[in-house]
C-alpha cells in the first residue's frame, strides 16, 4: 500500500508543498492488467517516437526541455481544470504565496487594458508611504513600457531583492497625469486577515485568502476585537470570505476550529476508500461562542466554503449573500525534485460535515442577498462557476450555474454586511431578511422588464418610416447590414485570483 505525508491546498492560485513517499507491491496481475499495462507502454513509446520525429525534422532546432514540460502540462490539463504542472519558477512563486511574505513594493495590482493598475496598496510599505493610490495606472517598470507585459512579468519586475531600488511611472486621475515615483524594495507581509469594530458592539473579519499566516491573523483580530468590545455589549463578528479563492486546507479547518470546539470540519475523500481523512475540531472555540454571520458570493471557493459549509453544518453561524463557486476539490503539490517544478494534482473531494459535495454545486446562504450593481458593470459581476469550467469533475446532475461576485467599495452601500449588523443587533429576523430579500428581487425584475419594455417601445416610434421612404427607389442600392459587434469585456472568476500582490 502506498503511504502518502503531504500537505494539501484548496484554491486555484494558492498551494503549499507536499511530499510523496513510500512503495507499492503487487503480487500478481491479471490477464486484463497485463493488457493494460501494455497498451500503456505502447502509448508511451508513441510518445517517444513524436519526440524524436519533432527532434530531428522540426524546421528549427526546438528546445528538449520545454517540449517535455509542455507535454506534462497538457497531460495534466486535460485531467480537471485545477490540475497542471509548474515549472520552477511558477512553483517558487506558488511558495511565496502560500508564505504571504516577500521582496517587494506592497502593491496589490491587476491588469487593465494592457497596463497594470494599481488596485491598492497594502498599509505601511514603500508604497504606502511613497503615495501610491488606488486607481493608479503603471505604464513602466524602470523605464520599460509594460504595455506588452504580462501581469506576471509586471509583477517579476517590480519584486526583487530587499533594499534595491524600482522606478515606476504612473498615470493618476482623469487627466492621466504622468509621475515617476523611486521606491525601494522591502519585505512585503501579505495581510490575509483584516478586520476592525463596527462600533459599538460588532467585530468584523475579512478573509482574503488561506495562507500559513491565515489563523496566527484570525487568532490576532479576535483578541484585539474583544479587548475593544466590552463582553457585556459584544453582539457577535461578522465573517467576511466574499470573494476569497481558497487556500491551504489546514489553515481553513483551523478558521472553523476557531468557531467551534468539537465536531467534524471536513473529510477528504479519494480514489480508494482508506484514503479518506477526517479533520475534527479541538476544544478551542476561541469566539467564546458569540453569533456569527458569515459573507460569501459567488467569488468564494474552495477553502472558503470549507469554513462556510462547516459553519452551516454546525449550525454555528448564519450564512448571507450568493451561492458559493462550488470547488469541491483537493489538489496535492508534489515536488518533482532536481529543479523540475511540481505537480498540482487533484487526489481528492471533500465533504461538508453532513456529508455534502458541494463540488459544481456551491453552497446556498441562509439568506441570499444581492447587491445594487453600477450599471456599468451589470452583465459582468456573475462569476460562472465550477460546472461552467471545461473538464471539471462531475456532481451529478444537479449542478449549479455562477452567482453575483460583487462587493461594494462603500460599506454604507453593501446590503450583505449590512443586513449581517441588523441581524446580530437583533433589528431584523432570518425570516424578515428573506422577506425583503425575495421582495427586492421581484422589483428588479419588474424594474428590468419595464425596462426593457419601454427600450422596445421606443425603438419601435423611432423605425416608423414617412410616407415618402415607403415609396420603392428604383436607383437604391440595400446596404450592408452589420456583420458583427465589438465584444463586451467579460470577468474571470475570482477563484482565478486574477489580481497581484507585489
Amino acid at each position: 500500500m502506498m503511504r502518502k505525508t503531504s500537505l494539501v491546498l484548496l484554491g486555484v492560485a494558492i498551494g503549499a508543498s507536499a511530499v510523496v513517499a513510500g512503495s507499492h507491491s503487487q503480487v500478481s496481475l491479471g490477464g486484463q492488467a497485463v493488457a493494460e499495462s501494455a497498451d500503456v507502454y505502447r502509448s508511451l513509446n508513441l510518445f517517444g517516437d513524436v519526440f524524436e520525429k519533432v527532434r530531428n525534422d522540426y524546421v528549427e532546432k526546438p528546445d528538449d526541455k520545454k517540449m517535455v514540460e509542455a507535454a506534462v502540462s497538457g497531460m495534466l490539463t486535460s485531467l480537471d481544470p485545477h490540475s497542471s504542472y509548474m515549472d520552477a519558477k511558477s512553483f517558487q512563486d506558488m511558495q511565496v504565496q502560500t508564505r504571504g511574505a516577500f521582496g517587494g513594493l506592497g502593491i496589490e495590482v491587476m491588469q487593465e487594458d494592457g497596463l497594470v493598475k494599481v488596485v491598492a496598496p497594502i498599509d505601511d510599505t514603500p508604497a504606502a508611504r511613497a503615495g501610491i493610490l488606488s486607481g493608479d495606472l503603471i505604464t513602466a517598470i524602470d523605464g520599460e513600457n509594460v504595455q506588452g507585459m504580462t501581469l506576471n512579468q509586471a509583477v517579476d519586475k517590480m519584486r526583487g531583492d530587499v533594499n534595491t531600488n524600482v522606478k515606476l511611472t504612473i498615470l493618476r486621475g482623469p487627466k492621466k497625469d504622468k509621475i515617476d515615483v523611486n521606491l525601494t524594495r522591502a519585505i512585503i507581509q501579505i495581510k490575509s486577515v483584516r478586520y476592525h469594530v463596527d462600533k459599538p458592539d460588532i467585530g468584523y473579519i475579512r478573509i482574503t485568502q488561506f495562507t500559513e499566516q491565515t489563523f496566527d491573523g484570525l487568532k490576532d483580530a479576535l483578541t484585539k476585537i474583544q479587548q475593544e468590545i466590552p463582553a457585556d455589549k459584544f453582539k457577535g463578528y461578522v465573517l467576511d470570505l466574499r470573494n476569497n479563492p481558497g487556500g491551504l486546507l489546514d489553515q481553513s479547518v483551523a478558521v472553523v476550529n476557531a468557531f467551534i470546539d468539537h465536531g467534524e470540519i471536513v473529510s477528504t475523500r479519494g480514489r480508494n476508500a482508506d484514503e479518506t481523512q477526517r479533520y475534527n475540531a479541538r476544544p478551542m472555540d476561541l469566539s467564546h461562542g458569540k453569533p456569527l454571520v458569515v459573507l460569501i458570493n459567488g467569488g468564494s471557493a474552495s477553502a472558503s466554503e470549507i469554513v462556510a459549509g462547516a459553519l452551516q453544518d454546525h449550525k454555528r453561524a448564519t450564512l448571507i449573500g450568493s451561492r458559493s463557486f462550488g470547488k469541491g476539490s483537493v489538489q496535492t503539490i508534489i515536488p518533482l525534485g532536481q529543479n523540475n517544478g511540481a505537480l498540482r494534482l487533484t487526489t481528492a473531494r471533500y465533504y461538508t460535515p453532513s456529508g455534502r459535495s458541494i463540488q459544481a454545486k456551491g453552497i446556498e446562504p441562509d439568506v441570499t442577498i444581492l447587491e445594487d450593481v453600477p450599471d456599468d458593470l451589470k452583465g459582468k459581476d456573475d462569476t460562472k462557476g465550477e460546472a461552467s469550467l471545461k473538464g471539471h469533475l462531475k456532481n451529478g446532475e444537479d449542478e449549479g450555474h455562477g452567482s453575483q461576485a460583487y462587493v461594494p467599495a462603500d460599506e454604507s452601500k453593501d446590503k450583505a454586511l449590512r443586513a449581517a449588523y441588523e441581524l446580530l443587533r437583533g433589528v431584523k429576523t432570518v425570516a424578515l431578511l428573506k422577506e425583503e430579500a425575495a421582495k427586492a428581487d421581484a422589483d428588479a425584475k419588474a424594474a428590468e422588464v419595464a425596462k426593457k419594455d419601454a427600450g422596445k417601445t421606443e425603438a419601435k416610434s423611432d423605425a416608423k418610416p414617412d410616407a415618402a421612404a415607403q415609396k420603392p427607389d428604383a436607383a437604391a442600392t440595400p446596404s450592408a447590414a452589420p456583420t458583427g459587434s465589438a465584444s463586451e469585456p467579460v470577468l474571470k472568476p475570482a477563484p482565478s485570483d486574477d489580481n497581484k500582490a507585489n
